[in-house]
């Protein structure tokens, strides 16, 4: 399986042992509540204040609720900086158990540090979340309310996205009229290319339920900054329901996004993920379900 060769290159590094081992398999039966992944590129500056804003938030849940369990998944996208260390000092100090960290030999793009962290969870859900603690992570019950809303059973798939489609006018208000132009221009694309129904694709806060993130991640292809795009046109694709919920969304400086390029890049992929799916150069796979 090819996940099963990428996760041989990617090393665990367990900073009470100074080891390294593989992580377990989405395919496994979950043994926590819930799962954070967080993929990392060059975040060692940004990051500390959103691990920080996570634990003392999954702490604080932990101690009034003993049964709750959780595990963080810091996945360094083939970083420069010293963004592993960074994610190191937060295992030593919770435990290598809370906060893992998955270090990939190269980068592969958010998308593709997101599939390998979502398939090495062991959560009952599975939160993504991005490194810049953009989203107020308290935001965390918003999301988990909107999933509960969907009454995922009997086969418990549901997905709940974080949105920011609220703050979309005073945005606008901020940006130029050429980044207004290829925001919408983004916005039609999606629409008419792939998911319909979603505000806000781009968002990096999304909790899945177990089953749908592996129904939905093991058909994944794209690594880049469209994979969202994907995975939602994946999850109607397979009629999983879908909610989005509005979050607390601030803009933190330090984006990897260049303007033009990264829409022009995100454009791209749209047209090659429905002409892929179109011609069945790609196609959708059913993975066993986990007990």
């Amino acid at each position: 399986m090819d996940f099963l060769c990428e996760v041989v290159q990617a090393l665990v590094a367990l900073a009470a042992l100074g080891e390294k081992e593989l992580f377990p398999s989405l395919h496994d039966p979950h043994s926590r509540e819930l799962s954070v992944v967080i993929p990392a590129y060059n975040e060692e500056l940004r990051m500390p204040v959103m691990l920080d804003e996570a634990t003392e938030y999954l702490e604080s849940r932990q101690k009034q609720h003993p049964s709750f369990t959780y595990e963080i998944i810091v996945v360094d996208d083939g970083s420069k900086d010293k963004t592993t260390e960074v994610a190191l000092r937060y295992s030593r100090k919770y435990g290598a158990d809370k906060v893992r960290v998955l270090t990939l030999v190269k980068n592969r793009g958010k998308g593709g540090a997101v599939r390998m962290g979502t398939l090495s969870s062991r959560g009952k859900v599975i939160l993504m979340a991005d490194a810049d603690g953009a989203t107020k992570f308290c935001d965390v019950e918003k999301v988990e309310a909107g999933l509960n809303n969907l009454n995922p059973k009997p086969e418990n798939m549901a997905i709940s996205c974080g949105s920011r489609a609220h703050l979309e006018q005073d945005s606008v208000a901020q940006r130029s009229m050429f980044r207004t132009f290829l925001m919408y221009g983004f916005h039609f694309l999606v629409w008419f290319l792939c998911v319909r129904g979603i505000k806000d694709t781009q968002c990096g806060f999304k909790l899945f339920t177990r089953e749908a993130a592996l129904k939905t991640f093991s058909s994944l292809h794209v690594e880049r900054w469209a994979f969202d795009v994907e995975l939602l046109y994946i999850a109607q694709c397979f009629k999983i329901p879908i909610a989005e919920v509005a979050v607390n969304w601030t803009e933190i400086e330090g984006s990897k996004l260049v303007p033009f390029w990264s829409w022009l890049q995100m454009g791209r992929d749209l047209i090659f993920i429905r002409l892929r799916y179109f011609t069945r150069a790609w196609k959708l796979q059913s993975p066993h379900k986990t007990d």
